[in-house]
């Protein structure tokens, strides 16, 4: 062991003397996701300035205002009143509100039997999201309706006066449905930017360790270093072991400042520090085994420096490093095979809310599951080397 320790202690002591060694994995990656996320935040809360047109007048109409000024939507909707759908449609083209639904005349008498015209929601392209928002309660509220007028005709139908209809949709109006869809258990902070860009940069930076330590053995090779350490009592896999724990060391000391500054500078909050701790060590792994996937495959200095770098930015283009990686499901696909972008899932989830395993149980065995493929994938090249 002290010998393992003396060769990564050796191994940290050079490139800690290379000043670009702190350019790159301590110094740019905080400033770059800083930027990052100055240029990506948006510190305004979400708003949604709904208009409401009540051509109906009735109870059921007021029950959709009701839901749109309920206590759960506080803050969040504001309700403006019009008079009539064209006027609605006029503030919705202004920007005055960001949607605006139409109740139709009938919409309550319905319930008892009969018809009514749908309701309407009037949105803009400029504001998509608001207009979602709008149609998600548009949508479940009238579902309510539709389910209220069910059970007042399955009343009807099964022998009930035609006369008491109006009662039945009083009381029809005062159930709910059965079964409802709602979010329970699932986290709802707001992911920060420099939460995400923070760690995700760390890793694109970290990752330029696996050239770093291929070319730091090609050229010790060179030098006749690694013939004159094999040549003393020390056995090969305490000379691979201590340069495996010098690469680990220097990539899980980057992270962690990243992260840390992360936090203390830009305001980076994450539910789980030991979840945090999980995924930046999965990383710092996965950088190791991919440092001796490229030196078992190069034969010179400038090889491994070209398959490292075309390993790093594959990672990083799959991972989804400059931009999140959620927008078809190829990309999420994709990023399950890349270690990094596991990792990235995990602090995503740790940045929403989510803590211990749920958070961190996946992206960790993705990680492992990468590792040993890389390893077992070292092991066959360097079987087929010594064969060859």
């Amino acid at each position: 062991m002290r010998v393992v320790l003396a060769i990564a202690a050796k191994d940290l002591r050079q490139r800690l003397r290379d000043r670009s060694a702190w350019v790159i994995v301590f110094l740019a990656p905080v400033l770059i996701s800083g930027l990052m996320a100055m240029a990506f935040s948006n510190n305004s809360e979400f708003r949604a300035n709904i208009g409401v047109v009540d051509l109906d007048r009735g109870p059921a109409a007021a029950g959709l205002t009701q839901v749109l000024d309920s206590p759960e939507l506080e803050g969040t909707v504001d309700v403006r009143p019009y008079g009539d759908e064209a006027a609605a449609r006029r503030a919705v083209d202004a920007g005055d509100v960001h949607a605006a639904i139409v109740v139709p005349k009938g919409f309550t008498a319905a319930l008892g039997g009969g018809t009514a015209s749908p309701v309407a929601v009037l949105d803009s392209v400029d504001f998509g999201l608001q207009a979602q928002l709008a149609r998600a309660v548009t949508e479940s509220y009238v579902a309510q309706v539709n389910a209220d007028r069910l059970s007042v005709a399955t009343a009807v139908a099964a022998g009930a006066p035609r006369e008491d209809r109006a009662e039945l949709a009083a009381e029809a109006a005062l159930l709910r449905l059965p079964e409802q869809v709602r979010a329970q258990g699932l986290p709802d902070d707001p992911l920060k930017v420099i939460s995400y860009f923070g760690p995700s940069m760390g890793m694109f930076f970290v990752l330029f360790t696996v050239g770093f330590g291929a070319r730091g053995y090609f050229i010790e090779q060179q030098q006749g270093t690694l013939d004159r350490i094999a040549a003393a009592p020390v056995g090969r896999g305490a000379l691979l072991i201590g340069k495996s724990l010098s690469t680990f060391v220097y990539s899980l000391a980057g992270l962690a400042t990243v992260t840390l500054v992360s936090w203390l500078a830009f305001g980076a909050r994450w539910a789980d520090p030991v979840g945090v701790a999980a995924l930046s060590t999965g990383m710092a792994v996965a950088v190791v085994c991919l440092t001796a996937l490229v030196i078992a495959l190069a034969r010179t200095e400038r090889q491994a420096e070209g398959l490292a770098s075309v390993v790093v930015f594959a990672l990083v283009l799959l991972g989804g490093n400059f931009v999140f990686a959620s927008g078809t499901s190829l990309m999420r696909r994709l990023t399950l095979f890349t270690p990094n972008g596991w990792a990235l899932r995990g602090f995503t989830d740790l940045g929403t809310g989510v803590r211990g395993w749920a958070a961190v149980g996946a992206p960790l065995l993705g990680i492992a599951a990468f590792c040993a493929a890389v390893a077992a994938v070292t092991a066959l090249v360097l079987r087929l080397r010594r064969t060859t």
